[in-house]
């Protein structure tokens, strides 16, 4: 694993001011496909604009279940490339380009009275061919330890509060976990413009050709036209509104609890949906303690797609109705402190929502635009590196499966590390960084800088500063909704908001 030499380098932009006027490939919207595809045309010696109307993460890359899956789901209803396709690419992320921002997250199946001989059955096949899935892409069981049956003392020590009234133990396998989706997002981003890539926020594209776009810039309203040798839409839900593509989006619903609400529980626990032999329910742990409950898969009707899509009240009673049959405490309304929708950007195929493959396209437009469509996180750089492929610019071979992201270190070395714990997890080998620049911006102690904003919110205002001065947030807005994920929780952004605008006015926005 071979790293940049400079982490100053890999600052984003906002708006379109000093954008280059002609370019190699433009590329629209920065999501984990859009950001990803400019890193991998940097990579490879193109001239690169990458450019988003809101932010970075702005649509369905923040609203994921914060996972790397391996594809066991894929497998699941047959789509066997697909499956294996998302264990190598799970593997890439875990051990090469990001083992600073993945970790291996233990999934338990507790075999509770609802869960019958049969389920238990297939999922214990289920949890063999993932395992199978992981070893035919190479990835290490010191990444992703093997699946494993464990007592029923063993299920209740990694999930304490489940009924232990007719629990006969447990299945456990595992997959990779995110620090963060959009932190992963952002990351990407950044390593792009590290390689050399424009990377500009709040930039809006007006209309778009193979050969051109039409910019405007969302901070003061300048228009400017790039002109490229290619153009890729990577806008996923919203890729019908710049050319002609046929999407069926559904909606995915997760359900945020405090720490509290689950006490003890260290394991994803997944419920099956009364009914169903192979759907399940999940509760996620999250790395600063909260729990994510998620998720549904409901089609999404009309032809209007929002900015920001809302759970529904029918939602949110379903996944509490469905969690709370495993646990003694059921679940309460007033215990959801906070809900998240993400729309899937799924290839028509006249079927249902569920059934839909998660395969990727890459679509030429009658004007030239390269559009790529379908998908998931976890399979972007692949999503990246045909969509550059497409352009036939590129003048060498992807590199992307050897590139690190900035921050990146094999895991041996990230536990080495000495310095803010916070900051490390969150930017690996770069926290040191994170701070310095912190501190020059701002000329504030160690202590101010690191201090966590409440007694609740573990963010520091070092990485509100950084967030600002390397990472293209505009407002307070990016700051917690994106850059951290605060706003995901009403009063705790209400709480955080001073620290946020203090970090804009030190940095000067």
């Amino acid at each position: 694993m071979k790293a940049l030499a400079t982490s100053s380098a890999g600052r984003i932009g906002v708006g379109t001011a000093e954008v280059p006027e002609n370019v190699d490939v433009v590329v629209i919207g920065l999501g984990v496909t859009g950001t990803g595809v400019a890193l991998d045309a940097a990579t490879r010696g193109l001239s690169v604009l990458a450019v988003d109307a809101h932010d970075l993460a702005f649509g369905t890359s923040r609203w994921s279940s914060k996972l790397v899956h391996g594809g066991l789901r894929y497998l699941a209803r047959g789509q066997v490339g697909v499956a294996h396709e998302s264990a190598v690419e799970r593997g890439i992320l875990m051990e090469s380009t990001a083992p600073h921002l993945t970790h291996a997250m233990p999934m338990l199946l507790p075999l509770l009275s609802q869960v019958s001989r049969v389920q238990a059955g297939l999922a214990r096949a289920g949890f063999t061919a993932g395992d199978l899935l992981r070893r035919g892409a190479g990835t290490s069981p010191h990444t992703l330890p093997r699946p494993s049956r464990v007592s029923a003392a063993e299920v209740l020590a990694l999930a304490p509060g489940l009924r232990s009234a007719g629990l006969r133990g447990g299945l456990l396998s595992w997959d990779g976990q995110l620090e963060d989706d959009a932190r992963l997002v952002t990351c990407i981003a950044r390593t792009a413009a590290a390689h050399g890539a424009v990377v500009r926020t709040h930039a809006r594209v007006l209309s778009a050709t193979g050969t051109s776009v039409e910019l405007r810039d969302e901070t003061t309203g300048e228009l400017r036209t790039v002109t490229a040798r290619a153009v890729i839409n990577a806008t996923g839900v919203w890729a019908g509104s710049l050319v002609p593509v046929r999407l069926r989006p559904s909606r995915g619903t997760h359900l945020v609890l405090r720490a509290e609400t689950l006490p003890g529980v260290r394991a994803t626990v997944t419920v099956p949906v009364p009914g169903s032999l192979n759907r399940y329910i999940m509760v996620l742990p999250q790395p600063d303690g909260q729990y994510y409950v998620g998720l549904t898969d409901e089609p999404v009707d009309g032809e209007e797609i929002p900015d920001v899509p809302e759970p529904s009240e029918a939602e949110i009673g379903f996944l509490l109705d469905v969690v709370s049959a495993a646990f003694d405490r059921p679940l309460r309304r007033d215990d959801v402190v906070g809900a998240y929708a993400g729309l899937r950007p799924l290839l028509d195929n006249d079927g249902s929502t569920a059934d839909l493959s998660r395969e990727h396209a890459v679509l030429t437009s009658p004007t030239g635009v390269i559009t790529v469509v379908g998908g998931k996180l976890t399979t972007y750089r692949k999503m990246a590196e045909d969509a550059v492929d497409a352009t036939g610019l590129a003048p060498g071979a992807c590199v992307t499966r050897e590139t690190p992201l900035l921050g990146a270190a094999p895991r041996t070395e990230l536990a080495e590390l000495e310095g803010p714990a916070r900051l490390i997890r969150r930017f690996g080998t770069e926290a040191d960084y994170v701070l310095a620049d912190a501190r020059a911006v701002s000329g504030l102690s160690d202590a101010e800088l690191l201090a966590p904003i409440t007694d609740q919110i573990p963010i520091t205002l070092a990485e509100l500063i950084f967030g600002v001065t390397h990472e293209g947030a505009y407002d307070v807005e990016d700051l917690l909704e994106r850059r951290t994920r605060v706003g995901m929780v009403a009063v705790d952004r209400a709480a955080a908001t001073p620290a946020a605008e203090r970090a804009l006015t030190i940095a000067g926005r």
